[in-house]
């Protein structure tokens, strides 16, 4: 039988799965590796510990799904987006990858913004210039570390290093490489007009292809070091987020995810490309071929909840390690029984600044409206509302784009919970709905292997086959009304606290 295999390097850890030609996960693996912070705000990671995460996961998977490596007819490749790896003219990597989540580059964004222009910048590339983003990173080391820039042949995105190491091929795909701000995203090709602009030469990339499409084979030395049959075709793949839109069926205009995990992403599906003029949200190439995709980013959304639990759910902490309980499960309890709302209380979830609608460094979090009348599972409720109503700016951004929100589907940590399923209907103001698949973009990439290798037409096959809608929460209009009244409130809150932001960022350096 035909099989499947989806890897993802993510940040924290690889994650490879093998999927059958139901689109049913046979088995799964994962690995984790370190990343390295040498200064503040800096996050760097060692290729190499990609490659081995990659090899272990790829050998796990196919030992436990009893399958032989004959029989895995496609690979598909994703992966946290943006980070920079610099190689030379013999493929080495000449230094530590910077990641998406790195901020060294503000003055390279102000260049970068200077050169291009801010409006032209965004008609052509979909998005401001972010810090994490790709195109920075390479001004940064030209600038800072001109040796190693001046050895540099080839930068590629931390999936594309994977694929080179499995084919010797230099390629990416165009979901992904929207988020170097060096691709014209209209166009779906690189941009040679930023190109000439930064004095970067198109060389530096690699080939860039449809998300389905196959980018390369597996190579003898690739064979012997992960497993796999010599020749195996490996596709385009995609980006974490649009991989993960994939594994959730995002592929129809009307369909949208809401996906609460770390970080908060509003992924909205778009027939045309769809730019917003002030850069509140990200367009990108979707990893369906041809089409686009809209994308809100909430930096703390389920963070700000894990903060909570590390910080203030120490007690619920202590019955967990004797019950055997999630921490969660008990201030999940706690939280539910006070009333939508909170009385007024709100909570700001910028723990780490935000990107969307506010693209604000300084941003900070903070509790606002706390009395005497509030306990700690008003505070729970409270953090949960406030990264709900971050997650509705997203959403009403994409909703003033014209773009349909037909269905909204939960995943991530905030789809787990039955009191946060119920909390995003009510703010959102529709309902909600959860699937079958929880895999993430490991799952998204190997439907795309499926689909570059003949096993479905399209993108949307694919996911018609493997993807059903499991369970609904329907609104409480009297939540609905509360929240209705308050969310007005919230989205005040920071303009109100701007200003202040920023002066005690200056005050603490």
């Amino acid at each position: 039988m035909a099989h499947f295999i989806g890897i993802d390097i993510g940040t924290s850890g690889t994650k490879t799965l093998l999927v059958n030609a139901q689109g049913e996960v046979v088995a799964a693996a994962s690995a984790e590796y370190p990343a390295y912070a040498p200064k503040p705000l800096w996050s760097e990671q060692d290729p190499a510990d990609w490659w081995r995460a990659t090899c272990q996961t790829v050998q796990a998977v196919l030992a436990k799904g009893k399958v032989q490596a004959a029989d895995v007819k496609g690979v598909g490749l994703s992966g946290q987006m943006h980070g920079g790896v610099f190689l030379d003219a013999e493929g080495q990597v000449l230094r530590r990858a910077i990641l998406w989540n790195d901020c060294r580059t503000a003055a390279e964004c102000a260049e970068l913004t200077q050169k291009v222009g801010a409006k032209r910048l965004i008609e052509i590339a979909g998005n401001p210039a972010y810090a994490g983003f790709t195109a920075p990173k390479i001004l940064w080391v030209r600038k800072n570390e001109p040796a190693v820039y001046e050895k540099t042949r080839k930068v590629v995105l931390p999936k594309d290093y994977i694929r080179y190491r499995l084919t010797a091929e230099y390629a990416t795909e165009v979901s992904d490489a929207s988020g170097m701000l060096l691709l014209d995203v209209p166009k779906r090709k690189w941009s040679k007009e930023i190109l000439e602009k930064l004095e970067l030469d198109e060389s530096l990339l690699g080939r860039c292809y449809e998300s389905p499409e196959v980018s390369g084979r597996v190579t003898a030395e690739a064979a012997k070091a992960t497993g796999l049959k010599a020749g195996t075709p490996v596709v385009g793949g995609g980006g974490d987020q649009a991989a993960g839109a994939v594994g959730n069926g995002i592929v129809r205009q009307g369909v949208i995810s809401a996906t609460m995990g770390t970080s908060g992403v509003v992924f909205a599906h778009s027939e045309q490309v769809q730019i917003d003029p002030a850069g509140r949200v990200h367009a990108f190439c979707h990893a369906v071929p041809g089409k686009w995709h809209v994308m809100g980013v909430i930096l703390a959304a389920g963070g700000s909840y894990q903060w909570f639990r590390n910080v203030l759910g120490g007690a619920e902490r202590e019955v967990a390690a004797v019950s055997g309980q999630d921490p969660y499960v008990y201030l999940n309890d706690e939280a539910a029984a006070a009333p939508a709302g909170c009385e007024g209380l709100f909570w700001l979830p910028y723990l780490t600044g935000e990107r969307t609608p506010h693209g604000d460094p300084f941003a900070r979090a903070c509790f606002v409206g706390l009395t005497p009348r509030h306990n700690k599972g008003a505070l729970a409720r409270a953090v949960l509302e406030g990264a709900t109503y971050a997650m509705r700016d997203a959403l009403e951004i994409i909703k003033g784009m014209k773009i349909p929100v037909a269905e909204i589907r939960l995943s991530g940590g905030g789809a787990k919970s039955a009191l946060w399923r119920q909390i995003q209907a009510d703010v959102y103001g529709q309902e909600v709905v959860t699937i079958n698949a929880s895999e993430g973009p490991a799952y998204g990439v190997a439907l795309l292997a499926g689909v570059g290798t003949g096993n479905w037409k399209t993108v949307a096959e694919a996911c018609d086959a493997a993807i059903a809608v499991t369970g609904r929460t329907a609104v409480i209009p009297e939540n609905k009304k509360v929240y209705d009244k308050f969310y007005p409130l919230y989205q005040g809150l920071y303009r109100s606290l701007k200003d202040d932001f920023r002066k005690i960022a200056e005050a603490v350096g």
